[in-house]
């Protein structure tokens, strides 16, 4: 009897953690919603179909990809045998669901990159890099770190993916900017920026709302298991307040410090910033707060949204890379921010080679996805498939790519910006008109 109640006894232990891990995998699923609108929001009316349509490959795409070859490379990278480093394929409910939960991060770096390239990328070059993103870049990174590699090995801390996740999709989206160009009319000859708006900030504000609801399956999911076996015992819950109550106020602070620095850079508050402020406030707190406390989440969330305009600008002005959706200040120096810093907040205590071991986690990171990234976008642009042609991209990729018109209602783009034009919101311009023959070219 004894040892039937224990069999039922587990058979529930692990019933109810299963149930608990699939939950917050569909809530991190979910922030897919959330990055599409944000990514929608913040590009032209004429590229807002192709934007979505980058979303939702990721996903499609992205995660076969991880099933079939990316989890397996992460186990072999991380020393697992061959056999053993694909044996979640036919490895039953409990493999599948932890494939499912390290599926849903792998998928989120991944489409962190669609918004740096948004408005002159071909479909077939961000798909192309996506399989090898999902398939090899990503999987080398979880290899060194939460599978047991090298840097697992040294101490690196990285509690969720603040680094792993965010930050490295940060540095594939700038890089994959800076191979690939500017979008057109983004910089003139002297080198100074033109602003050029996305479409809708409602959408923005949403998809950030969105993605704020679905870190919650990012941090508090990661902290917690809610049973152990020898009776009711809560598991890794004695944390789990902690990691809740620090993501909240990271994401608050955020929000504020972004605020802040825009009020004092240009005496107004840029709603933009203080939505992209709150995202970099979660990706600070990510990579830390299984051993932060209060106050070091209200610091570190305001640094990591007080860098936002500021890297921002120098990502604009100073590099002149056209990073769409500010991909690295929220998710790249955002990320690797939180990570370095994790010494100067850690319950535990400052340790001179803890942070020595996260400055060189943040490094082989870091280096490793900028060098694949350039490989795989370089030899894409050597091909001449990485962009769209000029024509394509006045007109916008929803028609050329996709043969669609998000927003009939506003009528065909009007063509080139002139000396002295503004550029609208649905791709036209206002000012002086220039039309386009039917070859694209202007008259």
């Amino acid at each position: 009897m004894e040892a039937l109640l224990q069999t039922d006894l587990s058979a529930v232990v692990e019933g109810v953690n299963m149930l608990w891990v699939l939950t917050v995998t569909f809530l991190i699923f979910f922030m897919h919603a959330g990055f599409a609108m944000l990514e929608a929001g913040q590009v032209r009316s004429k590229n807002v179909a192709n934007q979505l349509t980058k979303n939702l490959l990721t996903w499609s795409v992205g995660v076969i990809v991880f099933f079939l070859v990316g989890a397996g490379v992460s186990n072999l990278v991380g020393g697992t045998g061959f056999a053993e480093s694909f044996a979640y394929i036919n490895g039953g409910s409990a493999a599948w669901v932890s494939w499912l939960f390290g599926a849903v991060f792998a998928m989120t770096a991944a489409t962190i990159v669609s918004g740096a390239v948004a408005g002159r990328a071909k479909l077939r070059a961000y798909v192309t890099y996506t399989i090898l993103l999902a398939g090899v870049i990503y999987p080398v990174v979880v290899g060194f770190t939460w599978a047991g590699g090298f840097l697992a090995e040294m101490g690196f801390h990285d509690f969720a993916g603040g680094m792993i996740v965010h930050g490295m999709g940060g540095i594939a989206g700038l890089t994959a900017a800076w191979v690939i160009g500017p979008r057109m009319d983004r910089f003139n000859d002297d080198g100074t920026a033109n602003v050029i708006p996305g479409h809708s900030l409602s959408f923005a504000v949403l998809g950030t709302l969105i993605l704020a609801f679905g870190w919650y399956g990012f941090n508090v999911g990661t902290a917690a298991a809610p049973l152990a076996e020898g009776g009711t015992e809560l598991a890794d819950f004695a944390y789990v307040g902690r990691v809740a109550l620090v993501t909240t106020l990271g994401m608050a602070a955020g929000a504020i410090g972004a605020a802040g620095v825009a009020l004092l850079k240009t005496g107004k508050v840029d709603t933009l910033y203080v939505a992209n402020g709150l995202l970099a406030g979660l990706v600070g707190i990510t990579a830390v707060a299984d051993a932060i406390v209060w106050p070091g989440a209200l610091v570190l969330g305001l640094l990591a949204g007080a860098q936002l305009p500021i890297v921002f600008e120098f990502v604009e002005k100073r590099l002149r890379i056209d990073d769409v959706c500010a991909v690295f200040p929220v998710h790249g120096s955002a990320g690797i921010m939180g990570a370095v810093l994790f010494p100067f907040f850690a319950v535990d205590g400052f340790s001179v080679g803890q942070l020595v071991t996260q400055v060189i986690g943040v490094g082989v990171i870091g280096l490793w996805t900028v060098a694949a990234t350039v490989v795989v976008f370089g030899a894409i642009r050597a091909l001449g498939e990485a962009r769209v042609t000029p024509a394509h991209e006045r007109e916008g990729l929803d028609t050329s790519e996709h043969g669609v018109d998000t927003y009939p209602e506003f009528g065909q783009p009007d063509g080139a910006v002139a000396d002295g034009a503004g550029v609208r919101t649905d791709g036209g311009v206002t000012g002086t008109r220039v039309e386009r023959t039917n070859n694209g070219e202007n008259e």
